[in-house]
């Protein structure tokens, strides 16, 4: 269908604006057409004159506009450096003609009109640059360069022309830069001087109002430092200038940037290189108070403050305008999209769209700016339409809004009421999220002495920290003063407030996320340990309100895939580990949050962190042996395997824990390595072996992974840290003692290659169902519990890990009976209960055995959780003494220790009785 017959039959009444009638005769282009919208109660004097001077281009183009407007940028491949002004003067005028006939028809949507003039743009844009440098080639002032690509010459579209939303008057925003690694350095400044005079005159076609038209309006200002940089500058000094002093509007203006003209894969790695710069790899609420200050700033300077008049608005910049929807999304944008890629897009709506599938808005906040965006957009083409002028601005009088209203086909009372609801609208729903209201600071009746002394923190050294924290204090008192007892609250959260190196982005994130404010003031109160760790670890914040941080527990293998990518992504071997210690660390958070708000238990948190351990393990592992590979060439033989042993060989770890490891391969036969510098094959695996427990332990800006413990393996500090299956089997075999084969009952591999994984596992089950029918296993692991007991003492009252019947007692009996039993089983439970089927253990002391282990891997959890180390109870906040009664199931600590007591005391007595020999 026509345009000329859709305007007639759209259900919108356009024939207030363009006359139902004159339309059908739109083809032949009657007189009267012209004359009507020219007139008072018409549209546009401007679409008229184009009208008049396309009258025979313009029916055909009618019939298919989309054909029309292809053929036209078609054509443009032929035209010569000469011919190409008038040429895009003329193609201008064409396809802001069919664009707007197609707009007020509604046979175009709003994203089909601006991606229109957006495409003409990129081809004028790349008309220009292609001759003009093909120009400077044949006249010999380019020392180097082919011009099919410009020569090293890119031109980035940004603004609304690089999210392809240019409006019916845009001018252009373009960065014109050049690929200075492609000359010598002796040839550099001649070619920058081509290349702006290139920039030059691609701006004189575009910009030159000559003949009664022009093809853009062209503004390079958004170039590093434009009143001082060349039109065209280098990438270099493009790349210093935003590494060093890059603000933070600049990094906004780079979420629509594209290459439109010129090297296409320059433009690329240019773009690449700053993506660091413009997607910081930790949340950046700090963003929110520099758009804010830039919004505040440009008010100022278009006097465009106070409450909204619609007469003479501007519907870009004024209040509840088409930027404040922009700046809204871009921030968001900033804030996120260094985590998650998903939200890195150009446009406005998709922008708006991500933002709310990942949850950092409502989707109906989305849909509502969306909705408001689109009209506003619409608005602002009809008041640009009238005499393509680059204009925002309402009409002055109320002449001027009858005209807009027949143009928009809406009656005047309604449309003035819709402007003003949807201009609040936009501005609610915004003006919150830049500028939350001060709130005035409390009157502090309790410790004063504490709260003086904050600003005197490094977290509050600087006046933008202290203004955003000034406004969080309110919540984070009231928050203070809700817990059980408020003064030692304060006090804990003291301590991590003086910890924090710095403020802005954290009370930035605060303010934005209330719901972190509470969380910290209850994990100040709770947990000393993990506020302590939190004030060296902020940025695991960052997890919390990333979307994903309250949903199920994903299990390892999700967690090493996950890892995996995220190592993917990084380009060397420091960068991957300093990625791997910035990802646990926030799942070891989560796990702490968890279990500290009791989502989880402590035998739901030691599995997860133990899943964690694994994975990290798992994800890592092949990256290790890639980097050292690389040196020294692929592992010699069948490969290798790490084993698990101890705790994580058991599944079971707590918030503290460090990881037991053994390390076996299998040479096969082969004597050296096979790469740059070859090594031999046990020199290999044990520099291989070291590698491993450098990439987990060793400190980094990140911190370390884990500490590392390799005394399990054969022959224990003596031991090479790396060994031969040959040598592990024979060991265990000839010489292993039986704590060495107790040990064994827990071992677990977890990665390498899957063959010696399953090999080791199968000699493993072997091994125990040989080696504990001896007569002498108990009478072993009776010597051996004397012998802790000698060296470790009974223990304290409240140690849940050491003394006779505590967790490391019953964890050897539980061994014991794996071991005599023959049974796989590594955990405490399912060990004890291969005692009882072996006849080793009657069932009421297994199930006494699980349960003070059960009861004494609780406390002991929620302690290394709270504190990090022992427990006193003298040093216990009522938060974390609530958390441990409510893990443990008891009314009060006396409760508690006596339970304890009597528990350990009974496994104790169970533990003699058996290891004596007597039942």
């Amino acid at each position: 269908m026509s345009i000329a017959r859709r305007i007639t039959r759209c259900p919108r009444p356009y024939d207030a604006a363009l006359g139902a009638d004159m339309l059908t005769q739109l083809p032949a282009f009657a007189p009267e057409i012209s004359a009507l919208l020219a007139g008072t109660a018409g549209c546009s004097p401007y679409l008229a004159g184009l009208m008049r001077q396309e009258k025979d281009w313009l029916p055909a183009a009618l019939d298919d506009p989309e054909a029309a407007v292809d053929g036209l940028l078609v054509q443009l491949d032929s035209v010569t450096l000469d011919a190409l002004p008038i040429h895009l003067r003329q193609m201008k005028r064409r396809i802001a003609l069919v664009a707007a006939l197609a707009d007020l028809g509604g046979v175009w949507p709003l994203e089909t009109v601006t991606g229109t003039l957006t495409r003409f743009a990129d081809a004028a844009v790349a008309a220009c640059v292609t001759r003009l440098v093909a120009a400077e080639v044949a006249r010999g002032k380019l020392p180097l360069g082919a011009p099919q690509d410009a020569a090293g010459m890119v031109v980035l579209a940004m603004g609304k022309m690089g999210a392809h939303e240019l409006n019916y008057s845009s001018d252009i925003d373009l960065i014109c830069l050049f690929d200075d690694s492609r000359f010598a350095p002796e040839d550099v400044f001649e070619a920058r001087t081509a290349f702006i005079r290139v920039t030059r005159r691609m701006t004189a076609i575009l910009s030159e109002v000559k003949d009664g038209g022009y093809v853009f309006r062209t503004d390079l200002r958004l170039r590093p430092d434009a009143s001082v940089m060349p039109v065209c500058l280098s990438m270099e000094a493009a790349e210093r200038y935003y590494e060093s002093v890059g603000r933070t509007w600049e990094r906004a203006a780079y979420i629509k940037a594209r290459v439109c003209a010129g090297d296409q894969a320059a433009g690329a790695r240019f773009l690449q290189t700053l993506r660091p710069f413009v997607w910081r790899k930790h949340l950046d609420f700090a963003a929110i108070q520099d758009a804010h200050d830039m919004r505040l700033k440009i008010r100022d300077h278009k006097g465009l403050g106070g409450p909204v008049a619609l007469a003479g608005h501007d519907m870009k910049l004024g209040r509840g305008g088409i930027r404040e929807i922009e700046f809204f999304t871009q921030t968001r944008q900033l804030i996120a999209g260094g985590r998650d890629p998903a939200l890195r897009l150009r446009g406005t709506g998709e922008g708006l769209h991500a933002l709310a599938g990942a949850g950092w808005i409502g989707a109906d906040v989305a849909d509502t700016l969306l909705d408001h965006y689109r009209h506003h957009r619409e608005v602002e083409h009809r008041v640009q339409m009238f005499a393509d002028a680059q204009t925002h601005h309402l009409p002055q009088d109320a002449a001027g809004f009858d005209r807009l209203a027949a143009f928009m086909g809406r009656d005047v009372a309604e449309l003035r009421h819709d402007l003003t609801r949807r201009l609040a609208d936009v501005h609610v729903l915004t003006e919150g999220f830049f500028a939350p209201d001060a709130k005035p600071k409390p009157q502090i009746t309790w410790g004063q002495e504490v709260v003086a002394r904050w600003q005197g923190y490094p977290a509050l050294r600087s006046p933008r920290a202290t203004e955003i924290f000034d406004r969080l204090i309110p919540q984070i008192m009231a928050s203070l003063q809700e817990a059980a007892r408020p003064d030692e609250a304060l006090a804990q959260f003291d301590g991590f407030l003086a910890g924090l190196p710095a403020g802005v982005q954290l009370f930035s994130l605060f303010e934005a996320n209330p719901q972190l404010t509470r969380l910290i003031v209850d994990i100040a109160a709770t947990a000393p340990a993990l506020a302590q760790y939190l004030s060296r670890n902020a940025a695991v914040l960052d997890a919390v309100i990333g979307g994903a941080f309250f949903d199920p527990w994903p299990g390892m293998a999700a967690l090493r895939d996950q890892l995996g990518a995220v190592l993917a992504t990084h380009p060397d071997y420091e960068s991957q580990l300093i990625a791997a210690r910035t990802w646990a660390r926030e799942w070891h958070f989560r796990i702490g949050v968890h279990h500290l708000r009791g989502l989880i238990d402590a035998v739901g948190s030691g599995a997860q962190y133990a899943d964690l351990a694994e994975a990290v393990i798992a994800a890592l592992w092949p990256v290790i042996v890639a980097e050292f590979a690389r040196k020294h060439g692929p592992p010699p033989g069948r490969g290798v395997a790490v084993v698990a042993m101890g705790s994580l060989g058991a599944a079971r770890l707590n918030a503290g824990s460090d990881l037991d490891l053994i390390v076996i391969y299998d040479p096969a036969g082969v004597e050296t390595s096979d790469g740059p510098r070859p090594l031999a094959t046990r020199a290999y695996f044990a520099r291989l072996t070291q590698a491993l427990i450098t990439a987990l332990a060793v400190p980094m800006a990140a911190g370390r992974l884990y500490e590392v413990d390799m005394r399990l393996r054969p022959s224990g500090r003596q031991g090479p840290v790396a060994t031969s299956l040959d040598a592990f089997v024979d060991y265990q075999n000839t010489d292993a003692w039986t704590w060495e084969h107790l040990a064994l009952t827990r071992a677990r591999p977890i990665t390498g290659d899957a063959n010696l994984c399953a090999a080791i596992e199968a000699f493993r089950r072997d091994l125990l169902v040989r080696k504990g029918q001896g007569a002498a296993v108990v009478a072993d692991v009776a010597e051996m519990r004397m012998r802790l007991a000698q060296a470790k003492g009974p223990g304290e009252a409240w140690d849940a890990k050491t003394g006779p019947g505590r967790l490391q007692d019953i964890e050897l009996c539980a061994q014991t009976a794996a071991l005599i039993a023959g049974s796989p089983a590594r955990d405490v439970d399912a060990q004890l209960h291969a005692g009882v089927a072996a006849g080793w253990l009657d069932a009421a002391d297994a199930q006494a055995l699980c349960d003070a282990a059960r009861l004494l891997w609780k406390l002991q959890a929620a302690v290394k959780l709270l504190t990090g180390g022992g427990l006193d109870p003298n040093d216990l906040g009522e938060g974390a003494r609530r958390m441990i009664l409510r893990e443990t199931d008891t009314q009060g600590l006396d409760a508690l220790l006596a339970q304890m007591t009597r528990l350990h005391k009974a496994a104790d007595v169970i533990i003699s009785r058996r290891l004596k020999g007597t039942g």
